[in-house]
């Protein structure tokens, strides 16, 4: 569509029309969604956890596939672009098989599907992509080898701290919405393409939070979450400026991430840390600190937007 397009549109008028139809499209899959969505059964290690307990869940594959399709369409199709879209419906897909199982998945086959999928995708980076990256103001040349196992580090980081953030109605979406718009305002040059899909995501994300602002009636589950995750990496290293993540997520980072750092050192090295602190963050906020869902999902924003100008602020030096 986008090559019938182009010769009666603007390149920003096809970019628009290209997030309203994924808007729309999405919303409308949300409107009447499929009948094989599973139904949560409610999270007993988490603040207000049955509180979700009946809502549809697994969501994150309606609003992914029609990110896919409406990309698709309304982009210029490379190989690479659709090698992402391939891996992308892939972390997708093993998040929503997840969601719907009866017995929840273990880390470790998790961790599996997660290091192939990034395996793959770091393969299709290097093999289209420079691995100069921009740094201090500076033009850093870090060798292949190296960029492919930060790359993948950075992969599995990003999908495992943004499924972490997945625990308060519209936190996740919002969130992850903040940092596409972060990267795609600030290195919109660098990432092309990659930007206006961007957008289209933050798009279907809009639709999606129609229907999971609080109270929610959905869930997007792992599926929604970890095919997030594995988005905002890519860019990231799209963007040429892959340590922009640090800031840009920041919050997402430090939410979903304390609990794993706690999890990762008392597994394997038996080292208890921060033994008052729930995870992810925003149960203990909720739950020490009383703070309401809503106040929960507007401050943590408030937070990531405030960082996100900081970054533009200094975006020469990242």
């Amino acid at each position: 569509m986008y090559y019938v397009l182009k010769d009666v549109l603007t390149t920003n008028q096809i970019a628009m029309l290209g997030v309203l139809a994924a808007f729309i499209l999405t919303f409308l899959m949300l409107k009447f969604p499929f009948p094989f969505l599973p139904k949560d059964q409610g999270r007993a290690f988490a603040v207000n956890g049955a509180l979700s307990k009946g809502k549809l869940r697994g969501v994150g594959l309606t609003f992914v596939c029609a990110f896919i399709v409406c990309s698709l369409l309304f982009l210029p199709i490379t190989r690479e672009y659709v090698i992402y879209c391939i891996l992308l419906f892939a972390m997708m897909l093993s998040g929503y098989l997840d969601d719907a199982s009866d017995k929840p998945w273990n880390d470790y086959k998790k961790g599996a599907i997660d290091l192939i999928l990034s395996l793959v995708a770091m393969w299709t980076f290097v093999s289209n992509n420079s691995t100069d990256i921009m740094l201090f103001g500076s033009t850093i040349s870090i060798p292949v080898p190296v960029y492919f196992i930060l790359g993948v580090v950075l992969l599995w980081v990003s999908v495992n701290v943004t499924n972490c953030t997945d625990g308060v109605d519209g936190l996740c979406a919002s969130l992850c919405m903040v940092v596409l718009g972060g990267f795609t305002v600030i290195f919109s040059k660098e990432l092309g393409q990659y930007g206006i899909a961007s957008l289209m995501f933050m798009g279907v994300l809009l639709a999606y939070l129609y229907f999971n602002s609080k109270p929610s009636s959905m869930l997007m589950g792992d599926a929604g979450s970890r095919a997030l995750g594995f988005y905002l990496a890519v860019i990231a290293m799209k963007s040429g400026h892959p340590f922009a993540y640090i800031i840009l997520a920041l919050v997402v980072i430090i939410d979903g991430g304390i609990g794993l750092v706690k999890i990762f050192l008392k597994r394997f090295f038996k080292i208890s840390i921060l033994k008052n602190t729930l995870t992810p963050l925003h149960d203990h906020v909720r739950k020490n600190k009383e703070w309401s869902d809503t106040q929960v999902v507007f401050r943590f924003c408030i937070y990531q937007i405030v960082l996100v100008a900081v970054a533009y602020i200094f975006a020469a030096y990242l």
